[in-house]
This record gives structure tokens, sequence and C-alpha cells, in this order.
């Protein structure tokens, strides 16, 4: 027997299938899609194998070293996916197989991890139970009962009682395999749809098939996902719900364990290794029919799936932009769907313009729900010029916002900060000689850190201590300059002393469980005021909360990038949206630089389709997305002069080869320099692919043994 093995080196050079023979005795347990352990070379690696046949070209065979898995890691679907990611990627082969599996299953990069089990004790059927008495005889009992009991609810009792049951072969060990995730089976009452609701959810065809569903802020977009699930899981399928945010996870989770019990299971990037594993096992032990997840959830290894929720659809966290493969989750999901003849509904209150674009086409089937579930308009929302108020605002605040806190508070109700940036200030600089602290790895200021007394890059991770001298002048004039989370926390508990404040952003969400641990406490009311990064924007559901500020709208707006309007628009929506869900009213206060900017202006009037026209007209004039499609080329390396020549003849070599396209650059990226890396970019809009692959992994291929030149190509970027 031969195989054919996709070994782990990712690298471009050996991103082929290398042929290995397999002894008599291995023969009968080779399948597709397990790993096995071979020579490369003179080293030991791991692979998968990806054929199985009696024949080969090749004269002189190495024979495997052994079988690593019992059982299937990739199964045939699996397979699949990652052959047609390569494709449309031009990543390896290796890096989307791997993209798929928790690191246990990794080729190469799997590390041990332990299955947890529980000791349990039960009468041995042939005891002599002569002379049982006192806690003895209650531990006897409890095992006649129950049959078998873990050993923790027996120590309770009695621990030397245990033990002495144990020395005379009265009680049994047995060991059983526990998850380390654990989910109640306590299945609440489900909500009556309201009449829209039912209307959408009558629409969804249980067939191949995509969908949009536009529904405002609070209009109970989850209570349908569920329902269409029910549906799906009285067909005897399965289910995948995609969230965009780590944070959203636990709140989706436990709304899905009161409406299905333990029928779940989580796939995301913030559980351990040990968890994920466990997961993953309970999907392909078919344990779980609905797996719940960020992006990496839409590989699960689930059977006949039966429906695909992709929620806050526009959120760009579904496309892996930062490493290879950088595919879309999006994309995957339409995929997956086709090969199991399933629909995929995707939901926002403020879907990406390409897919309401399709939408409104017919490319997708558009369905609506145009009202909040409890009848309630949505919040009023005022705008607030800063330009007008800095000089009379307490710090960051406009007189506006705290006097709308101060009587939010007072009412006992909650609110909601936004500022999209974490740390104290935006940078540190010389107020004498103007020098400014910058990273040494990167071409950026570094953030001040006030907790930490620290500047740091948010980019490569450097960090360093803040000095009162400047390092340029040596006077004592430093001055911090821009906004944080962390300055404006200050600000608050100066404005407000006796409210409890809580501060959601990366830096204290770092450790496990923070987020759910945060989000639980707010909404039993332990805080006053969240205040937050873009993380506190979108789908969570707070019935208390009747403020949203925005400290900052501008944040966004400044980015140099086509979709910057866009995100503003929606971050705002998305964010305004978190006020007023119950039966108080809301309202949303925006301070900005820029009041008479469209994408500020439609958020107070929650004008999803005026903001759709408007930018809409724009992307047309300046040929963006959804009239062009967009690849982007990232030229890097560590010599500058180099990568800028070689940027440009690969620019020549487009030009040479692409007629019906427009071809940017290059140019420097936004970053120039990130961790010592220089990087050029490339931007070509085009409507028709036909030859662009070809040519793009032409460039791939004569870069490829070229350790001085990295090729990133990215097809349809969230950003540049």
């Amino acid at each position: 027997m031969i195989i054919g093995v996709l070994v782990e080196l990712s690298n471009k050079n050996v991103d082929r299938i290398f042929d290995y023979s397999v002894p008599l005795n291995l023969q009968k347990l080779i399948k597709l899609g397990i790993r096995v352990e071979v020579y490369f070379g003179k080293q030991k690696v791991e692979g998968f194998v990806l054929e199985i046949k009696n024949n080969t070209s090749v004269s002189s065979l190495k024979e495997i070293i052994r079988i690593v898995d019992s059982e299937v890691v990739l199964n045939d679907e699996l397979l699949y996916l990652g052959r047609t990611i390569q494709k449309n990627t031009l990543s390896t082969l290796i890096s989307c197989y791997q993209v798929m599996l928790p690191k246990a299953l990794k080729a190469k990069q799997g590390v041990l991890i332990n299955k947890k089990f529980d000791t349990y004790y039960r009468l041995n059927s042939k005891a002599n139970l002569f002379d049982i008495r006192g806690k003895q005889q209650d531990i006897i009992d409890i095992c006649r009962k129950k049959g078998s009991v873990l050993r923790k609810e027996l120590i309770e009792i009695s621990l030397s009682s245990l033990n002495t049951l144990i020395k005379k072969n009265i009680l049994i060990a047995e060991k059983k395999e526990h998850y380390r995730l654990a989910y109640n089976n306590l299945i609440a009452e489900k909500k009556e749809l309201t009449t829209d609701q039912k209307r959408v959810v009558s629409s969804v065809e249980m067939k191949e098939g995509i969908y949009l569903l536009y529904g405002v802020t609070g209009s109970g977009k989850t209570e349908v996902y569920m329902e269409l699930i029910e549906q799906v899981l009285k067909e005897g399928k399965t289910s995948i719900v995609l969230v965009p945010e780590i944070s959203l996870t636990p709140q989706m989770i436990d709304r899905f364990q009161r409406r299905f019990g333990d029928n779940i299971a989580a796939i995301h990037s913030a559980l351990s290794e040990g968890e994920k594993y466990d997961e993953w096992r309970r999907i392909v032990r078919q344990e779980a029919k609905i797996v719940i997840g960020a992006r990496s959830a839409i590989f699960a290894p689930l059977e006949n799936i039966g429906i695909i929720i992709i929620d806050e659809e526009h959120s760009d966290s579904y496309k892996q932009d930062d490493s290879n493969p950088r595919y879309n989750a999006k994309d995957v999901a339409f995929l997956r769907a086709k090969y199991h003849n399933c629909p995929v509904v995707m939901g926002s209150a403020t879907p990406l313009l390409e897919d309401f674009a399709r939408a409104k086409k017919g490319v997708y089937s558009l369905l609506t729900l145009l009202n909040r579930v409890n009848g309630k308009d949505l919040p009023l929302v005022k705008i607030v010029d800063m330009n007008d108020k800095i000089k009379t605002a307490k710090g960051h605040f406009s007189h506006l916002l705290i006097e709308a806190m101060a009587e939010r508070l007072e009412k006992n109700e909650q609110i909601i900060l936004l500022l999209n940036r974490r740390g104290y200030s935006s940078f540190v600089t010389c107020k004498s000689c103007g020098y400014t602290f910058k990273c040494p790895n990167c071409d950026i200021s570094l953030t001040y850190h006030k907790s930490s007394n620290t500047l740091r890059c948010h980019y490569c991770g450097y960090a360093t201590k803040v000095y009162d001298v400047c390092p340029k002048c040596n006077d004592k004039s430093l001055n911090d300059l821009g906004i944080g989370t962390e300055k404006i926390e200050e600000e608050l508990r100066r404005l407000f002393s006796q409210s409890r404040i809580l501060r959601m952003d990366f830096d204290t969400t770092s450790k496990k469980g923070a987020h759910e641990k945060m989000i639980t406490a707010f909404r039993q009311h332990e805080y006053d005021i969240l205040l937050g990064t873009q993380i506190v924007a979108k789908g969570l559901d707070f019935e208390n909360v009747t403020l949203v500020g925005v400290i900052n709208a501008d944040t966004s707006l400044n980015i140099p990038d086509f979709r910057s309007s866009e995100n503003t628009f929606s971050l705002l929506s998305q964010v305004a949206g978190r006020s007023g869900r119950s039966n108080k009213n809301g309202e949303v206060i925006i301070q900005t630089f820029n009041p008479d900017h469209y994408a500020i202006k439609y958020t107070k009037m929650h004008d999803y389709l005026g903001f759709y026209n408007k930018e809409m007209a724009i992307r047309y004039e300046l040929k963006y997305p959804p009239y062009y499609f967009i690849c982007y080329i990232k030229i890097s390396g560590k010599d500058k002069e180099n990568v800028n020549n070689e940027a440009l003849k690969i620019k020549r070599a487009l030009d040479r080869n692409i007629n019906d396209a427009i071809i940017l650059g290059p140019s420097s990226c936004t970053i120039f320099k990130l961790n010592n890396i220089y990087r050029y970019g490339i931007i070509i809009k085009y409507k028709n692919d036909k030859f662009i692959r070809e040519i793009l992994n032409k460039i791939i291929e004569h870069y490829k043994g070229n350790i001085k030149i990295k090729i990133d190509i990215d097809f349809n970027p969230s950003h540049f």
C-alpha cells in the first residue's frame, strides 16, 4: 500500500503530497484524513494522509514510522474545504488544514493534552456487608440508590469511612471521563414569537440558499435563529452559530443553553487547549448538535448540517487578515451550506454594504425585522459638536452628557460609554523639543498606560517604563496627548465618585473568563457604568441600560481605509442599539468633531438605507466594492531598499500581464515598519478574476525560495 502524505512543514517549497509505503501490519489501520509520522529528510514529522493508492512513480519509498490517530481527523468534507480554501486564498495546503483543528490535533504542533477523569465508586456485588454501621452505612445506602457515586460526594459523608470500605473491597473504583466545559440541562420556557418573527421564520426554506436578515437592534433576531434551529433539530440535523466577538459567545451560549440544554458545544480562542480538544471530541461523537463560536467554529466537524447562522454578519472579525490562510468564515459557510444543501442565515442591524447590495439584486434573499420586539421606538440620538463645547467641557465630557448621566444614575439606571481606543493616552511627547516616544520596532507612537506606568506598542508588544525626563533634551516637560479608556475611567471617577465603574477593554479582559464575569456582573447591576472599546457595542442585551454615550465618534473616521465611514456608522448604530431595550426609554449622546459627516448624521436618524445609498454612490465613483473586487498584495522584508525594489518589479509584472484591472501602488503600508519588517502594498481593483489568481500564483512561486522577501496575498481584505 502506498499513501500520499501532506507533511506539517508550512513552506511553499514542500507544499505538495509525498508518497510513502505502509508496512503490512499497519495497512488495515490506514484511512484518509488520519495523521501519520514519517521521515522527511533526516527529521521526523507528522502529516495528513490525503491519498491511498497502489502504485507510485517514485523509485525508492520510505516507510511510515507509525500511525498517530485511530480515528479520522479530517473527514471528506474538511479535506474538500481545505483544497478549496487553498485554491481561493493561494495559501499553503497544510495551513488550510491546520486552521481547522485544535492544537492537539495539528500535525507536529500537537500538544500532549490529557483527558480528564473522575473517580466513581459502586458496590461490589460479592462483598460481605456484615457489621457495617454509621457513616459506612450511609455511603453504602447512597451507592445502592445511585449505583455509581462520585468520590467527591462520598468524601463529604466521611473520608475515613470511604477508605475503610475501599480497603474491605466493599466499594470498587471506576474512572469516567468528564469534559472540561460543563453545560446544564435546565431548559427554560421559550418565548412566543411576534408576527414579524414568525414571518421571517416561515420564509426560510431548509435547502441551499443565502438569507440576509436585516433587523434593527432589539428586533429579536436571536429568537428567530433559535426557532430555525429547533426545526433543524426535529429533522435530526445539526447547526452552526457564528458570533463575531469572543465577548458575545458566553451570552449567546447562555441563551441557547436555556433553550436547548446541553445539546451545544463552544469553539473559540478564549478556551484552553484542553477545552477545545474536549469540545471537538464531543462534536465528533455527536454528543452536541449545535456549535456556537467565533470564526474558527465554522470548521466544526459536524455531520448532516441543517443550517448555518452568522450573527452580526457585518463584522470584519469573520475575516482572518493577520495570517495565512486569509479566509473569510462567511465564504466557508457558503461552501459548507452547498455541501450539505442547507441555508445560511446572516443577520445584522447594519449589514455589510456588499451583502445588502447582493440582497437587493436577489443574489441573497432579503428578510427584514424593522420593529423592536417590545414595540418601543429606537432610542433618541443627540449629537454634540465638540468644536463648540470643548472649552466648556469637563475633561472629555460635554455638559449634556454629564447631565444625562447624572439623571440616569439618580434613577438607578445603567449607562454604557464607548471609546474605541484603549490605554491612557495616544502618545507621549515633549513640550520643549517635540520628541515623541515611538516603538523601536514599529513605525508608530507608543501608547501610554498609566495603571502600569508603561509605554506600549499595541502591534509588536514592546513595552518600556515612563520617566519624568525627555531622553532627547533632558527637560521635565513630557506631556501625554490623546485619550484612551484608562484616562476616561480616571475622569469618570472624579465626576461620579459614588458610582460603580467597570472598564472593559483588551487590557482588562485578557484573563480567561473575564468577558463572561464582567458581563454577568453588569447585568446583575453590580456596576452602574460600563466603559469600553468596541467590545461593548455589539450584541449585548442589558434591560436596565437607558443611556449610551460615545466619547469620541471620530476615532474610526480618521483611519485611511475605504471602509472607514461604513465602520463608523456600523459601530455607532450598534452601540446606540444597546440603549432602551426593555420598557424604559433609551437615549444616545454622541460627541464628535465632525457633526456634519454623513455617517454621523445617518446614525442620528437610524437611517441605514440613507447611509447605504450615500456610501454606494461614493463607492461607485471610486471603484470600490461592491462594484469592483479588491486584492491586496503586501511585500515585506527587513531591507527597506530591497523591499521597495521588489515591490516595483511586482508592479511592472502586474502591469504587463493584467489588462482589465486598476493597479495602485506600490505604496508604504499605513504602518510602514512593523516589528522591524518594512512593508509595501499594491492594490488591484478588478471585475473579472479569470487570470489574476494564475498570475499571482506565479509571483508566489517566483519568491518561494527568497528568504529576504515575503509575499502576502489578501482577496477582499476587510481593511488595508
